[in-house]
């Protein structure tokens, strides 16, 4: 392999980072030399699919199967990124069962401030990646029903909600399966 030169471009480097060492370091979970709070809040919750178990949490998927059935995530992929958030003090394990040992995820109270982070993103991918149909889920304040803005307040009462005080319903765009459209037209 070629040995970039010290006058070797990024693009150069990044073309010859074929052995696993390079690809190691590319695709690490830290930045070191970066002093940021972003950069560490991404040390903890930046990987793929940590945010989406912490949401699927959040709407009450709180077992192995749930998550894996929800979001379509590879059985070694979702169990690493448990122990992860576990690890991180995001979510607790709680056993449920005993024979065979099963278990139930809930999340912390520093999972739960992870509330305002999910929000934001929610209106920022409804905002530049629309579905046609419109949103497939809302979040609405649990007390009055108002819609939730993308900075977590109540658009009809004005109250700042934490992730207690809100509650997900279907949207319009909400993918209604084929046999629950059977049922009510039928």
């Amino acid at each position: 392999m070629k040995q970039p030169s010290n006058e070797a471009t990024l693009a150069d480097q990044l073309l010859d980072a074929t052995d696993c060492a390079k690809i190691t370091l590319v695709l690490r979970r830290d930045y070191p030399g970066v002093d940021s709070p972003v950069a560490k809040a991404l040390e903890v919750v930046g990987e793929r699919w940590s945010l989406l178990i912490v949401r699927t949490v959040m709407h009450g998927n709180r077992r192995f199967g749930e998550m894996q059935e929800n979001l379509g995530i590879a059985r070694n992929v979702l169990s690493a990124r448990l122990q992860r958030l576990v690890d991180e003090e995001i979510l607790e394990r709680r056993a449920y069962s005993e024979n065979p040992p099963r278990y139930e995820y809930f999340l912390t109270q520093k999972g739960l401030d992870l509330w305002p982070a999910l929000i934001a993103l929610l209106h920022w991918g409804e905002r530049y990646s629309p579905d046609p149909d419109g949103p497939r889920r809302l979040i609405v304040h649990k007390e009055c029903g108002g819609k939730v803005s993308g900075r977590g307040i109540c658009e009809s009462c004005g109250q700042v909600l934490t992730a207690r005080d809100a509650i997900q319903v279907p949207g319009p765009g909400a993918k209604v399966p084929a046999d629950a459209a059977e049922a009510t037209n039928g």
